[in-house]
């Protein structure tokens, strides 16, 4: 029966295909007991599951390519040996035996009771573990599902495949980065958590905060994703699957045409350059982000290396991860945002969530909360700037001792690498990201010590808002064209303007093309984006006019209204 499901657009496009269920374990385990004469049947039947889950993960930690970061190898084998556990591998049998019950329920009573001792855990890092013992089960069962007879995911090819979720965390999302999936739809999230945003950087359709599409869909189910609007068509019939057929085409050719401009240089009609970077979360993004025809990394959101692994990276690894951007990009600058752990992104006993993690000891609160591991960071980027043009960009900064402690790690950073004869660029720029209203409303201390600035718009309408933006019930009040929120960019813009700092926009708004003319009127002159978002934006800066841009960006500053905000909008991009 078809029936349609709507959530928020996080990726744009249309993806057609089957149905992929990311298994939920504890909701969707039935129980029923097992004949005497059949329980070694139902023990079997739970090793050969075990084994098959082995057997694939040992594949996939050897296809792991050369240039891959260590944290793929390492969380594949750590879900290796929480699969060769015995309180995972014997216990279940030994239940399956004395409570003659299948073996799905005895998987999923034994986890149970391991989640349970993780919660008792008082180390945070430890704590998080549970979700890597969830996933090895979930892989356990979804290979016992196969066999009864369900349509195996791996028989079908993965570019026909979209990934229902339940919530997909940002760590999965990196790992999803090595499939060739053609969308992802999830209950919860909102448009601007990490995990819409990493899935737009996949540049696939994807929805998010979908509410019951894990409970409603089916594995092998034909679904349509509707990635402009955020809409799931589960089972289309045969005018509608037609329908979007044509409308994918359409998009594609559009794509298509794009691409004639990505060696066209970022000009406005009145000559006006604009610099359009892009925003990379693992080194082997370079590749996509030149083939966009970016001018620049302005923002390498160097987090990303500590996630899936046991172990932070060290300087030596951290050196050669940022070596091998600013190599790649030849010359052209990259931004490297220093670890902006915390919230949703998590690693190691030394990411303290607390109550409120986004209000909590995160990014640059961390940091100096972490002086050894904060120093590793600082100096493999000062290394590594030695083979390129890199800029160090540090993140939710609000206090003007926190910009003062983080330029005096970076001069100590600087010492210690002089004193052992490393070379480093001595005239390496240093940025600060607003992001919070309290930087904004004080760019005093921001524009007399920092080099550039760099407005993550996401964190900051959260923030100015007071909306988390991970949660979809409170995603309808996410709205970047709160007056609130055009002042404080406006403002930043205008004073780095005023005060010669260059300030860029890298949060989500950058590569919004509805915005792009807004933010030019608002006399933003750099713009750092997905890869994929980049001709589209640099298609707006081509047929925009500097001239005709500032008096109706004005306007819709001065704008109470935001009904009468986004139809001026309308009129500024028409």
């Amino acid at each position: 029966m078809s029936f349609t499901l709507h959530g928020a657009a996080a990726g744009g496009g249309i993806a057609i295909g089957q149905a992929h269920l990311i298994s939920s374990a504890r909701l969707e385990v039935a129980h029923y007991a097992i004949a005497p004469e059949k329980t070694e049947l139902e023990v079997m039947r739970l090793s050969t599951a075990v084994d098959k889950v082995r057997a694939e993960l040992q594949e996939l930690r050897r296809s792991v390519p050369a240039g891959a970061p260590a944290e793929l190898g390492a969380f594949l084998s750590l879900h290796l040996m929480i699969l060769d556990d015995a309180m995972l591998s014997h216990a279940p049998r030994e239940l399956i035996r004395s409570m003659r019950c299948n073996a799905e329920w005895a998987l999923v009573l034994q986890m149970d009771q391991l989640v349970a001792q993780f919660d008792k855990i008082e180390d945070s890092y430890l704590r998080e573990r549970k979700a890597d013992v969830v996933q090895v089960v979930e892989r356990v069962l979804k290979a016992m599902q196969n066999q009864r007879g369900h349509p195996s995911p791996a028989s079908a090819h993965e570019e026909s495949m979209v990934v229902v979720a339940h919530d997909l965390s940002p760590a999965d999302m990196m790992l999803f980065k090595q499939h060739q999936y053609a969308g992802f739809v999830t209950d919860l999230g909102g448009v601007t958590s990490h995990t819409a945003i990493l899935a737009r950087s996949l540049d696939i359709p994807a929805i998010v905060g979908a509410h019951t599409a894990r409970r409603m869909v089916r594995e092998g189910e034909l679904v349509i994703v509707d990635g402009v609007h955020g809409v799931l068509i589960v089972d289309p019939d045969e005018l509608v699957l037609a329908e979007y057929q044509k409308r994918q085409r359409e998009l594609e050719q559009r794509r298509q045409k794009l691409k004639r401009i990505r060696s066209t240089p970022a000009t406005t009609m009145d000559g006006t350059a604009v610099d359009l970077h892009a925003n990379i979360e693992l080194p082997q993004d370079v590749e996509q982000a030149r083939k966009s025809g970016a001018t620049g990394v302005g923002l390498f959101r160097s987090e990303f290396l500590f996630l899936n692994r046991d172990d932070l990276p060290g300087e030596d690894e951290q050196f050669e991860a940022y070596r091998m951007v600013a190599r790649a990009m030849d010359g052209m600058p990259v931004t490297i945002r220093t670890l902006d752990l915390g919230a949703d992104k998590t690693v190691n006993g030394s990411a303290r969530g607390g109550p409120n993690p986004a209000m909590g000891l995160r990014a640059i609160r961390l940091c100096l909360a972490e002086p050894q591991m904060f120093m590793a960071q600082l100096r493999a980027i000062l290394r590594a700037s030695h083979y390129g043009k890199i800029r160090l960009l540090i993140p939710m900064l609000a206090h003007a001792h926190e910009i003062l402690q983080s330029l005096a790690m970076i001069d100590r950073a600087r010492a210690l690498l002089d004193a052992q004869g490393l070379p480093y660029d001595r005239e390496m720029k240093i940025g600060g990201m607003i992001e919070v209203p309290a930087a904004a409303l004080a760019l005093g201390v921001f524009v007399r010590k920092l080099d550039f600035l760099s407005i993550g718009t996401n964190d900051l309408i959260q923030y100015t808002l007071a909306i988390d933006r991970t949660d979809d019930n409170v995603s309808h009040l996410y709205d970047p064209l709160h007056p609130a929120v055009l002042h404080l960019i406006a403002h930043t813009i205008k004073t780095g303007a005023r005060m010669k700092v260059p300030v860029a926009v890298c949060g989500e708004m950058a590569g919004d093309a509805t915005l792009t003319r807004l933010l030019l009127g608002f006399g933003l002159r750099q713009f750092s984006m997905h890869p994929a978002n980049l001709l589209a934006i640099k298609q707006q800066v081509l047929k925009s006019d500097l001239r005709d841009l500032t008096q109706p960006a004005n306007k819709i500053l001065r704008c109470e209204d935001p009904e009468k905000a986004k139809r001026l909008l309308e009129k500024l991009n028409a």
